[in-house]
């Protein structure tokens, strides 16, 4: 039983990475033309499929308006009754349909014809109704579905999978789609968050910074450091200009020397030129900061480093940033 199942599965993994290579070859002026269509468009892309290639069309419509492409899924049987509507003159639409006789699909390819909608036919079949209706015909057809019956989708619509992913990235290229543009649709995600986020988002200001000028006392240090919560003060000039900062890994340096603390004064403590980031910059760029000065905390300043905030390792966890 197992080893027919192993088989099986090996089998079907065969057949489609099979399908997958056979596609590459046959990319041409179809593809190149339908690209132009969908770059010029004004409007969006309006994915339309049944069954699996609807299944498979939904997640294409998401990846197209993830990478810079507006598009989004419209089901050919509610079209029917209304969801046409969805779709303007302005827009084209790509329409997957392995057979390409698609009842569904067929009986709205009219009246898209007569709105004057550019239409992108994925199809495996190159004669089909729905390939005859299509100004640009891009060939989805496999040689053999995985199914060992030879009729559940299966290759066919890894095939369209990956032909919807080629279009996708096609045109993610074609528009200098950058990084940046990514994390502006995936603002909840990872990347969003390291590309949007900035150390204004993040840091802390206000009342929640411990500062301390030259002359304060050593056990004034301590105190102000403990009511911030940050494990540091910052020393300041009377313009609030930063000077310095004593943090705890200053504080156990000193007790392992044995000074007489008490004899202290911040300027006295203080390590001088700390390091220091802007308010724009990324979060990111301040990890990189405190990874690289192996430290915990980075203070924000202005172009007259001017004390505006910090921002500690534990605030970009928190975050996510990191």
């Amino acid at each position: 039983m197992s080893a027919r199942a192993l088989e099986v599965a090996r089998e079907a993994l065969r057949i489609e990475a099979s399908a997958l290579l056979e596609l590459g070859p046959r990319l041409g002026e179809a593809f190149t033309a339908a690209l132009h269509t969908i770059l010029q468009c004004r409007g969006r892309v309006a994915v339309m499929g049944m069954g699996k290639s609807g299944h498979v069309g939904r997640k294409i419509a998401a990846t197209l308006a993830s990478t810079g492409t507006p598009a989004l899924f419209v089901h050919p049987a509610e079209a029917s009754h209304g969801d046409l509507g969805m779709v303007t003159g302005e827009d084209v639409v790509l329409a997957l349909s392995n057979s390409g006789e698609s009842d569904e699909l067929n009986a709205i390819l009219p009246v898209l014809k007569r709105l004057h909608v550019p239409i992108i036919a994925m199809t495996g079949g190159a004669d089909s109704s729905l390939a005859r209706h299509a100004n640009h015909v891009l060939d989805s057809a496999v040689a053999e579905e995985a199914c060992p019956l030879k009729l559940a989708p299966t290759a066919s619509t890894t095939a369209q999978m990956a032909l919807g992913d080629a279009l996708a990235v096609a045109l993610l290229d074609a528009r200098g789609f950058k990084p940046e543009d990514f994390a502006r649709s995936h603002p909840g995600g990872a990347l969003g968050r390291k590309l949007l986020t900035h150390v204004r988002d993040l840091m802390r200001s206000g009342e929640a910074l411990p500062r301390v000028t030259a002359e304060t006392p050593f056990t004034e240090v301590m105190r102000a450091m403990s009511a911030g919560g940050l494990g540091m003060a910052v020393l300041v000039d009377a313009q609030d200009r930063v000077e310095g900062i004593f943090t705890d890994g200053d504080l156990r340096r000193l007790i392992e020397k044995g000074q007489d603390l008490r004899a202290l004064k911040a300027v006295d403590v203080a390590h001088p030129k700390p390091r220091t980031i802007g308010a724009e910059a990324l979060a990111v760029d301040a990890a990189d900061l405190m990874e690289d000065a192996r430290i915990t905390v980075v203070l924000v300043v202005d172009g007259e480093r001017r004390l505006q905030g910090a921002i500690s390792i534990n605030d970009l966890m928190r975050a996510k940033v990191i």
